[in-house]
């Protein structure tokens, strides 16, 4: 396997797809070179507004290299679509984490970590930090 492959994995769930995929787009471009692998899990399975468990298990299951995989999510019903995937405990990958952190800045910071070769608790650090990012 190449390094890239062992790379901790990042799924970016919101209630939109356009926006999943371009928070996705986002934090690939700057992460710049060979990015960690990230999967967009927005919206229904029939393109609507909101979140599907389905969506974000395999979203998870295509990221996932081995090193553990990070979600992120955008609002109060993402994050409870991921509670209850772990909860349940056989839907996603073993080592996957639900990571408190903004959506945007946060999935930055995971990407960039992720892809610099940071294992899953300095992916969670890097993304969590990302609330403390100043703006004035």
């Amino acid at each position: 396997m190449s390094d890239g492959a062992r790379r901790v994995g990042i799924v970016l769930v919101s209630h939109s797809a356009a926006v999943a995929e371009s928070v996705a787009l986002l934090a690939q471009g700057l992460a710049g070179g060979t990015a960690a692998p990230v999967a967009p899990a927005g919206g229904t399975a029939d393109g609507g507004l909101g979140t599907s468990s389905d969506l974000v298990a395999a979203a998870a299951h295509r990221v996932d290299r081995g090193a553990g995989v990070a979600i992120l999510t955008d609002l109060g019903s993402a994050v409870l679509t991921v509670k209850a995937l772990i909860a349940e405990g056989d839907e996603l990958p073993a080592r996957t984490r639900l990571v408190d952190a903004p959506f945007v800045e946060g999935a930055v910071a995971a990407v960039v970590t992720a892809s610099a070769g940071g294992d899953l608790s300095a992916v969670e650090a890097a993304a969590q930090e990302a609330y403390s990012y100043r703006k004035v």
